[in-house]
């Protein structure tokens, strides 16, 4: 299911949908729509929000871009490799701890890559910043009263970093990255110990994430409002989940009205 700011050749002001009894419809949803309703969630029935940072509030065109380009570039001049190779291998690399803390462990990627992981993050984060509406949903849940926390991933050196070129530690409660909780969120390990060390409710708790995994082990702990952030990157199309209501952007969050 997406939600978005509108449907692709359909005008909500001035088409009407007449069925008729005896007929079967089927409802044709574009690849790419933007959401149909800002009704989505009922925040009176939540006191914590949880939000994912990279990919969800901040623009994950920039770890795209870490990983997938300049990393295997770097790498590529150290080793003397085409960049195909480079880049193969290094993703071979992440595969090979991918869900351990050691994934998003920049020291560990320094030490193995023999490139300081961390000074180039220092160096492009120009290309560090949040994605459209993303400070304006964090003040209205300011506004809302909510206890809001960024549950990422990402290594407290890769955080620090974001946090000094984008102030997201001045619109939140609290900032818990995984090794201070010690697994990964798609792991089910995570939410029980999340959960000692925020006290949150999950029956009255909001999630949010770009990632399936992470989404699927909080609605497995019990978390009850969930939402896939479908738009994680600006320099890639919405990736919509069926199993998870989707949003390409933050305005079908920013009503104070329940689902209908």
């Amino acid at each position: 299911m997406i939600l978005s700011d509108r449907i692709t050749g359909v005008s909500a002001k001035t088409t009407a949908l007449v069925f008729v009894p005896g007929f079967r419809y089927t409802l044709l949803v574009t690849p790419y729509p933007v959401p149909l309703t800002p009704h989505v969630v009922d925040w009176s029935q939540i006191d914590d929000v949880l939000l994912d940072m990279d990919g969800t509030l901040l623009d994950r065109h920039f770890d795209n871009f870490f990983f997938e380009e300049e990393l295997p570039r770097r790498y590529a001049l150290l080793h003397g490799l085409q960049f195909t190779e480079s880049r193969d291998r290094l993703m071979a690399m992440y595969r090979s701890v991918e869900g351990e803390l050691a994934w998003t462990d920049l020291h560990y990627w320094t030490r193995r890559v023999g490139i300081d992981v961390v000074a180039l993050h220092r160096e492009l984060n120009h290309m560090i910043g949040f994605l459209l509406g993303a400070e304006e949903f964090l003040q209205h849940l300011h506004q809302l009263g909510k206890r809001v926390t960024i549950v990422t991933n990402a290594h407290e050196s890769g955080v620090a970093i974001k946090v000094a070129k984008t102030g997201l530690d001045r619109h939140v409660d609290r900032i818990v990255n995984a090794f201070e909780v010690g697994y990964l969120k798609m792991r089910p390990e995570y939410w029980p110990s999340c959960q000692r060390l925020l006290g949150f409710d999950p029956a009255r708790s909001f999630f949010m994430d770009d990632d399936e995994n992470c989404l699927t082990a909080a609605k497995e702990f019990g978390v009850a409002h969930l939402i896939h952030s479908a738009k994680s990157s600006s320099q890639l199309p919405p990736a919509p989940l069926t199993q998870f209501v989707s949003v390409t952007g933050f305005s079908p969050l920013l009503s104070r009205q329940p689902v209908f």
